[in-house]
């Protein structure tokens, strides 16, 4: 009688952990079709970035290299911005080459304004600045309200 009783109690205890089994398996499952959802997503996405072919900008010339040390030696983004970021006491210098001309840009940085000082720079580094920003010139615009914002996250120019 004890045998029967106690196997009795066994099999209602085993159908109890099957049963709470089950609903963890069931809570289990749909959080298991939550991440295999998620990581399709997450690759699909991935190799469409990685196999997307982007335009290859030129490699700046020396000269520009120059420039963009200077740039930052002089620590021109303190008060500037290129392509929206930085200071916001000077313009933004991103496309200053299309806008002013060479001799305007020569002018600035030789005798500087009065918010901007006089670094004293040379014939050779004002050439290094003009042609840094010649070549920012050529890698975009920087006008944020002229660009379209994707479902995806990236941005274009209009």
């Amino acid at each position: 009688m004890i045998l029967i009783i106690n196997s009795g109690f066994f099999v209602v205890l085993l159908l109890q952990r099957l049963y709470f089994f089950r609903l963890y398996m069931e809570k289990f499952r749909i959080k298991f079709i939550v991440f295999l959802v998620l990581l399709v997503t997450f690759l699909g996405y991935s190799t469409t970035l990685y196999f997307t072919q982007t335009e290859q900008l030129a490699y700046p010339n020396t000269l520009a290299q120059k420039g963009k040390m200077l740039w930052q030696q002089k620590n021109c983004v303190s008060c500037h911005q290129l392509y929206g970021l930085g200071g916001h006491l000077g313009p933004d210098l991103t496309n200053v080459y299309s806008i002013r001309s060479e001799a305007y840009i020569t002018s600035f940085l030789q005798s500087g304004t009065q918010v901007m000082p006089n670094y004293h720079l040379s014939l050779e580094e004002i050439q290094a600045f003009i042609e840094f920003f010649k070549y920012t010139n050529t890698t975009g615009v920087a006008d944020p309200t002229s660009f379209t914002k994707h479902f995806n996250g990236t941005i274009s120019q209009q």
